[in-house]
């Protein structure tokens, strides 16, 4: 393999002196990726605020067994995720943070923790295949994600069912390398026990998906093996056990509460209808996946492109195999299904990172192959057309441009065309080390200054405050065609949802302090229904705003009773 320019040279050999030492800067490099926008970044319809909400509820009413969105209940995923999120709000509200509960931020922590974990865990289990130094670009390359940094900022299930999932297979990898004598250190004793955590862990979170993972793999690999002896090691009695102990109270809780409902319609109407057909308008082609690759996992997609020749010529190998067992199955597991959402690959790249590592370090990535630069300057096109996209997003919803932010976003890019002039020199793992800079500085003008400058997507948090400026405490409020769950989160469960104009006008007739959100298509049968029952209502303000999900303007007029 080439040697690197000096300056990372040292600082790769410094970095992974010890694993503590590794971890320790892996941690940073978590943090420095993910913590730009974290706080500041409003609730993202429709599914994060969805999942705070639930959460929300659990701590109002005091149920932690059921699940609900306000009165319709949430029966799609197991428990975990919303005993965890409940858990930090609450932890946030013992440490007195202010409105706690509507503190989007506050539910993201697991997420976060679940992203720090996974790129940890990616350094553990890609020991079991390269040395502590690539091991440690390999933990870099996840924390530098693209797909990985989004799941870190958003408040659901998928940043912690990836580290479910690498824990999983690095400790899966660990028994299957040891009997293949691939291995050069023998596995702990406390192995099986990593395993079973993480696949228990795993159904409380999102049900069947990391033993789908892991399942698939064992079945290829015992295919390959005609026998199934190599899995003794991990202990399937003990670990059903265990697995029981950790999912069976709540299940047994939720069947008794819903009388079986839950796992009617988590099972029959949510995994099998994505099976069936795709839900909420994320339907997708097979292959869709292969084509958002190098935009999720950018800044390395290019590279792990160009490993795939190696992998296919080194696949009877037992490192590569398992890896290839990994990765296939699964992959053509969610190309097949309908239902199409970029995350559900996120558990898949840590074995195309330890592929790309493998490729490296045995010389399976040729800069003189046909096409390789021009694979190359997709590490370029990738930012650039991102930039292009917040300029001309910035500019056509708000009239402005993200000054602040470019400054890093131009910083990135020229990093990036950095990457492409050491792959050229074949400075292999230094062009990775680069993406990874590249990522770092995207991340800040990307989510700390960008995002934050786009003011015609924060409609809910706009109402939000236009409601708690009326003047009187917890008001009653109705919206009428403006219905996201963000707004739900952030105004209070008990916001009513108005069919027209009428509807609104209706509610603030009654008596008490209320406000009606009412979007201009509705505007001409409120003013009708208004004038007919000789109230006068105050307009306290009329925000102009984008819905991301309508895809469409939005002009709403925030009334109040007088």
């Amino acid at each position: 393999m080439p040697s690197l320019s000096p300056a990372i040279d040292r600082f790769a050999a410094l970095a992974c002196a010890s694993h503590a030492r590794a971890c320790a800067l892996l941690v940073l490099l978590s943090l420095a990726a993910f913590l730009p926008g974290f706080q500041t970044l409003q609730p993202l319809d429709r599914d994060e605020p969805r999942f705070a909400q639930a959460s929300k509820q659990m701590l109002e009413t005091r149920d932690f067994v059921d699940i609900r969105f306000q009165d319709e209940a949430r029966h799609k995923k197991p428990v975990g995720i919303y005993w965890l999120q409940s858990a930090t709000v609450a932890a946030g509200e013992v440490f007195g943070v202010p409105a706690a509960r509507t503190q989007i931020w506050l539910y993201r922590i697991p997420s976060l923790i679940g992203a720090i974990a996974t790129v940890l865990l990616s350094y553990w289990a890609l020991l079991a295949f390269v040395g502590p130094r690539l091991a440690l670009l390999g933990g870099a390359l996840m924390a530098a994600c693209v797909l990985l940094g989004v799941e870190a900022r958003i408040a659901k299930t998928d940043a912690l069912l990836a580290a479910c999932a690498v824990a999983a297979m690095g400790a899966l990898a660990r028994t299957w390398l040891d009997w293949t004598r691939s291995l050069a250190f023998v596995p702990s004793s406390r192995n099986w026990l990593v395993f079973w955590s993480a696949t228990a862990l795993g159904l409380l979170l999102k049900g069947p998906i990391v033993p789908m993972v892991w399942g698939l793999a064992v079945l290829v690999l015992s295919i390959r093996e005609r026998s199934f002896r190599w899995l003794a090691p991990l202990r399937f009695g003990r670990g059903l056990v265990l697995c029981l102990i950790v999912v069976l109270p709540w299940f047994l809780a939720i069947a008794w509460k819903t009388g079986g409902s839950f796992f009617a319609e988590s099972v029959g109407q949510d995994m099998l209808g994505k099976v069936a057909e795709g839900q909420e308008k994320h339907w997708g082609p097979p292959g869709l996946y292969l084509v958002i690759f190098f935009g999720t996992y950018w800044p390395a997609a290019a590279f792990a492109a160009m490993a795939v020749p190696f992998a296919w010529v080194r696949r009877r190998e037992p490192q590569v195999l398992f890896l290839l067992a990994w990765i296939v199955p699964s992959w053509l597991v969610f190309e097949a299904v309908p239902t199409k959402l970029p995350h559900y690959v996120l558990p898949l790249y840590p074995a195309v990172t330890a592929l790309l590592l493998l490729a490296l370090v045995n010389g399976g990535i040729d800069r003189f192959r046909r096409g390789a630069v021009a694979t190359a300057m997709l590490v370029v096109l990738v930012p650039l057309a991102l930039i292009g996209v917040i300029l001309w997003g910035n500019w056509s919803l708000d009239r402005t441009l993200p000054y602040t932010a470019l400054p890093f976003l131009l910083l990135a890019l020229l990093v990036a065309t950095r990457v492409v002039a050491a792959f050229r020199r074949s400075d292999f793992e230094g062009a990775l080390w680069r993406g990874v800079l590249a990522s770092l500085l995207l991340g800040v003008g990307v989510y700390g200054f960008a995002v934050e400058s786009l003011r015609s997507l924060k409609l809910s948090p706009r109402l939000a405050e236009a409601t708690q400026a009326v003047g009187c405490p917890d008001p009653a409020v109705m919206t009428v065609g403006y219905r996201e769950p963000s707004l739900v989160f952030l105004v209070g469960t008990d916001l009513a949802m108005g069919v027209d104009g009428a509807a609104a006008a209706a509610f603030l007739n009654q008596p008490g302090c209320r406000v009606a959100l009412v979007e201009r298509r509705h505007a001409a049968s409120f003013e009708a229904a208004i004038a007919q029952s000789g109230l006068a209502p105050r307009l306290v303000t009329t925000i102009s705003g984008f819905n991301l999900n309508g895809g469409r303007r939005l002009d709403m007029a925030v009334y109040a009773r007088p």
